[in-house]
């Protein structure tokens, strides 16, 4: 076995920790390792939905999944169709009083480029020919998102990471890192590492691991369900990923036969080891219900998987990106709310900027400022996840 000393390394194989690995990499500033007990997007990222939009909160949120959706477009010109197409994005709903909430969205999304229409009735039955729609149904449609393949765009980055000298450690038991002098150090089967930074981009087990190390973070991973499903009418070959507001379901087109459906979030703290794999009885009942409401065809469809994964949210549904001990080179990228896979090349690129610059004053620290962790100060708040493609106007509160 031999001692590594490295730059930076990164606990965690998700699509924010290969992206940063990777962008750190191209920038030449040493040598990177990535260490994961199971393999490159073997927790959340695997089993997300693969919707990226930029119908978000805020103005970071979107300038964040603009350069990530940009740069998965880019990776995914010498992969697979899968891996990245533009479908489009529509949600929806026909409670009347929830139009004017849409509207003021849509006013807030041309505030910061975001270009969508409104859809009625006649006009959503032209991209949803399967499905039923009547004159009370208003939705708000952006032409330019798409959806992903994340695990296929994880391996990539994986791949030309290899290429540029990353090193990966997978499917090993992941001991706590300590801080030995200037430098952390990580046991590891294959001989220690050692590395002057180190960030945690392991998802919900992040707060775990910031705990252990002396640094507690307002994280609260949170238990999501999705399925696929095969409809008895074949599906048509693509179509605008969607959300039902009022039932409060997604949906994307996944192959040539079959549909993602989810949302099976559940809305309380769990412990991210302790949540079964599959998809609830309760959770495949509500995505059979709304099916029936919205895409009677549909409510029959095989259920060809269901599983579960855990995601992990913050106070304010903005992600924590950034120094947690600036004296011992202790970063994050963690917090997503669901929305990893919308953002994770967008955020992994500004914390690699950050941590090639070192500087709390610089450029690449301000680009990072609406995300920084201590932005709640010394007494975390006590709070709930409340993830979703919600259509709040702006910013939540602070709790």
């Amino acid at each position: 076995m031999v001692e590594s000393q490295h730059r930076v390394l990164v606990l965690g194989a998700g699509l924010a920790g290969v992206s940063l690995a990777l962008h750190l990499a191209r920038r030449h500033l040493g040598p990177v390792a990535v260490v994961d007990p199971r393999t490159v997007a073997g927790g959340a990222t695997g089993r997300a939905a693969g919707i990226v939009t930029t119908q978000l909160w805020n103005s970071w949120d979107v300038e964040v999944a603009r350069e990530t959706q940009q740069e998965y477009s880019e990776r995914a010109q010498h992969l697979g169709r899968g891996a990245y197409r533009r479908t489009g994005f529509v949600r929806w709903t026909q409670d009347a009083e929830k139009e004017p909430i849409l509207e003021r969205a849509r006013e807030r999304f041309r505030s910061w480029g975001v270009e969508t229409s409104t859809l009625r009735g006649g006009e959503l039955a032209e991209k949803f020919p399967w499905a039923e729609f009547d004159e009370r149904t208003v939705g708000l449609y952006s032409s330019e998102d798409a959806c992903v393949n994340p695990t296929e765009l994880a391996g990539d980055y994986v791949e030309e990471g290899r290429r540029l000298g990353v090193r990966y450690e997978f499917g090993q038991v992941l001991k706590l890192p300590r801080r030995s002098g200037s430098v952390w150090e990580l046991d590891t089967p294959s001989g220690p590492i050692r590395a002057e930074q180190l960030v945690l981009a392991a998802g919900a087990w992040s707060k775990r691991l910031a705990a252990e190390l002396g640094h507690p973070l307002p994280l609260a991973p949170y238990r999501t369900q999705a399925a696929l499903i095969r409809p008895l009418e074949a599906p048509p070959e693509t179509f605008p990923a969607a959300h039902d507001i009022d039932h409060d379901v997604y949906l994307r087109p996944e192959d040539a036969s079959r549909i993602l459906v989810g949302n099976g979030t559940e809305l309380r703290e769990v412990d991210p080891d302790q949540v079964p794999g599959g998809g609830t009885p309760e959770f495949l009942e509500h995505i059979a219900f709304a099916l029936a409401q919205r895409w009677p065809r549909w409510q029959d469809s095989e259920v060809s998987a269901a599983w579960s994964g855990v995601c992990d949210a913050t106070p304010d549904r903005r992600p924590l990106i950034g120094a947690l001990d600036p004296r011992r080179s202790l970063y994050v990228l963690a917090g997503f709310n669901g929305f990893g896979v919308m953002r994770a090349a967008g955020a992994a690129r500004r914390l690699a900027e950050l941590l090639a610059d070192g500087s709390g004053d610089s450029r690449a620290a301000e680009r990072l400022a609406p995300v920084r962790p201590d932005r709640f100060g010394p007494v975390l708040p006590s709070f709930g996840p409340q993830p979703g493609f919600t259509l709040e106007d702006g910013d939540l509160p602070r709790c």
